[in-house]
């Protein structure tokens, strides 16, 4: 493919351009140069080096000033000045002078009004596999003739910034362009950044359009009911949406229009850390020839070890959609009957299920408790108690009002039913208690689902204000309350305020919240 076909911005770059290989050739080329090898199943294994999760402090918007007035400046949405940004691309385009690149052409969005076409630029063709196997794909070749993306990401991990001399804050930089409409990424090789990026430009560009962009996966029922699961890394979205009883939408990043949800992606890009055959069997088998694997280790039968974190603890598989059995192919689902807020709470004080109010739905949503879990972040190496507004601020780049008032309007006008599942720990803290049996919570979740917890009795928790029902199908009584599980239940009621105490601060730093809203959540006093 001659450069001049891919439009200005490759010429600029001035490199030799291979534009959407094949799967195989992507594997075949990234052994030649050495990125990686592959697994007994025929996956392509690789190590992303220093970085090996996100890098919050590294991530930038260019401050413009069509945009200035709508981004929640701030510690997660960082600006960057125009300058700064037309620097480094430069240098980048320097670096990548000569080099042979790797182009990917596609989508994110499975609706055809929302859809944004999409160009990622690689250095490394293990990056190009990524993106094929995360993002959608044009089925019709005859589409990428005349292929305009609406954004594109230039991906340079061995370009290293100067940190302060560059205007950025390490060698490691994503900054968001968005009048240029461009994703710039240097200094580290985690996929990850490619994807959250599009993401995050998705989740600015949506509201725009009366569509509540969502962190969450998605799948539907027999009967063609359609549930979503919010949830930060680690807190079991894709592993619990991957139901062989139900078909899979998605595992994180999907749309709410006013015709139901659909899926961002075509792909999984999966956590593996103690991966099992038997817990969670159709994410284990979906990783073979053409899967991604990043920083998990090989035995000497080249078998992956998912339990050796000696690289990191935040392993990860990318996989497309369809190497899951169970999938529903269009990417698109009706209007949700059931919303699930799935967290990992690290005190081990909150129901493992409970029922939420509308109004006690929209606090925990703007809440968004949960532990950051190690490895999903640079500097994370044991759980810690965090709240991430909407189940992923790192990804909001405008308010969170916007999307908390988005999420009120449909649970209203579609008399949803909201559910907060806990699948952290219980019988103590981390470090004394254990984490909750995947087996359990898959049947509360599979209760939820099927509304066989509607009619049950409830009871309110006295210091989280939520409605745990006092039984469960498949799941012992005594643990639907947590303070059961714990042998010293002063301690419980200690720890239960210190968490209620975290909330009333965390909710406070909102302003104008309706008062019936705060009412809903938990009393510290």
């Amino acid at each position: 493919m001659q450069v001049e076909n891919l439009g200005k911005l490759e010429q600029e770059l001035k490199a030799r351009i291979h534009r959407n290989l094949p799967v195989s050739e992507l594997v075949e080329t990234a052994i030649k140069r050495g990125e990686g090898v592959l697994s007994d199943k025929g996956a392509l294994v690789i190590k992303t080096g220093k970085y090996t999760g996100r890098s919050p402090k590294d991530r930038f918007i260019v401050k413009q000033k069509s945009i200035e007035d709508k981004i929640n400046w701030g510690d997660v949405n960082l600006p960057v000045d125009e300058e700064v940004y037309n620097k480094l691309f430069a240098k980048v385009s320097q670096y990548l002078n000569n080099k042979d690149l790797f182009v990917f052409d596609g989508y994110v969005g499975a609706k055809e009004e929302y859809k944004m076409p999409i160009r990622v630029v690689c250095e490394m063709a293990s990056q190009a596999l990524f993106a094929n196997q995360l993002f959608r794909r044009f089925e019709d070749k005859a589409q990428l003739d005349n292929f305009a993306p609406q954004f594109t990401v230039i991906s340079a991990p061995g370009f290293k910034a100067e940190g302060a001399a560059d205007g950025v804050n390490s060698e490691a930089f994503i900054i968001v362009n968005f009048d240029k409409k461009i994703v710039l990424i240097g200094g580290t090789q985690y996929s990850g950044e490619i994807k959250k990026s599009i993401f995050s430009v998705m989740n600015f560009l949506l509201p725009l359009k009366g569509v509540f962009p969502m962190h969450c996966s998605a799948n539907i029922g027999h009967s063609g009911d359609t549930a979503v699961f919010f949830g930060l890394s680690g807190t079991g979205k894709t592993t619990l949406s991957a139901d062989p009883d139900r078909r899979l939408i998605g595992d994180d990043e999907h749309g709410w229009c006013d015709h139901g949800v659909f899926n961002f992606e075509g792909g999984c890009y999966a956590k593996t850390v103690k991966l099992s055959p038997v817990r969670e069997k159709e994410i284990y088998e979906a990783i073979r020839f053409g899967t991604v694997l990043e920083n998990v280790v090989l035995d000497e039968n080249r078998h992956p070890d998912y339990d050796d974190e000696s690289l990191t603890e935040n392993t990860r598989a990318a996989y497309p959609l369809d190497y899951i059995p169970n999938t529903e192919t269009s990417g698109v689902g009706g209007n949700p009957n059931t919303v699930i807020f799935l967290t990992a709470d690290a005190f081990g004080v909150l129901p493992p299920i409970s029922r939420l109010t509308p109004e006690a739905a929209m606090y925990h949503f703007m809440s968004g408790y949960t532990s950051k879990l190690a490895g999903t972040e640079r500097g994370i190496t044991s759980p810690k108690a965090t709240f991430s507004t909407c189940f992923g601020a790192p990804f909001m780049i405008m308010h969170p009002s916007v999307y908390a008032e988005l999420l009120g309007e449909k649970i209203k006008e579609h008399n949803v039913e909201v559910y907060l599942v806990n699948t952290g720990w219980t019988g103590g803290e981390y470090g004394k208690g254990e984490r909750m049996k995947l087996s359990y919570t898959r049947a509360m979740v599979k209760a939820a689902l099927e509304g066989k917890l509607a009619d049950v009795e409830y009871e309110v928790h006295p210091v989280f204000n939520v409605l745990m029902p006092k039984s469960c199908p498949s799941v012992p009584n005594d643990i639907l309350n947590p303070i059961n599980t714990w042998d010293n239940k002063e301690e419980y009621n200690k720890k239960a305020k210190e968490l209620a105490g975290k909330f009333k601060d965390n909710i406070n730093k909102f302003k104008g919240v309706a008062e019936e809203i705060i009412n809903a959540g938990p009393k510290a006093d």
